[in-house]
Parts: structure tokens; sequence; C-alpha cells
């Protein structure tokens, strides 16, 4: 298993960024939180495969249609596997 936290910097907040990441999330069949900060970047914590969480970070590069990514800084975590599911957090 692998766990990430990363933070999402650009145009990400307004152009259903979260939405998206929780939808591909649950494709790759991930678990964690996608969520807003206040300085307008989007944080969120991955776990599973580390293929998966892989392919979710490297999607997170691009984002859906709209968001314009300017960097994507990644922070590797000890797995924890407390979440059940990939959430949006508020």
């Amino acid at each position: 298993m692998r766990r990430a936290h990363a933070i999402v910097r650009g145009r990400v907040q307004g152009v259903s960024y979260r939405a998206a990441t929780a939808a591909q999330a649950k494709r790759l069949g991930v678990v964690g939180w996608v969520k807003n900060r206040d300085d307008g970047s989007v944080e969120l914590e991955v776990e599973g495969a580390p293929e998966q969480v892989a392919a979710l970070l490297a999607w997170c590069e691009q984002g859906p249609p709209h968001a314009r990514v300017a960097g994507v800084a990644i922070d590797e975590l000890t797995p924890t596997a407390r979440d059940r599911d990939f959430t949006i957090a508020f």
C-alpha cells in the first residue's frame, strides 16, 4: 500500500477539480479525501495500491478540462488503512 499527500496549485478552484478528483479516485479504486484550501490550492490524501496512487497523482497534474495546474507537491505518508472511501472534505 502507498499513501501520499498532495497540494495542487494553479487555477484549481471553481473548475470542479474536487469532484473530478473524487470521481477519478473512485474509478481507480483508491481511498482518501480532497478539499479546497484558503490559499486557492487543492489538498488531497490518497491511499491504495502503488500503481493506482501513481495514476491518480499523474491525473492531478492535468485535472479536469477547465483546470490549469501550475504544480503538484507530493509527500509520501505512512499508509493508515483508516479511509473506506474517497470523499470531498470541507
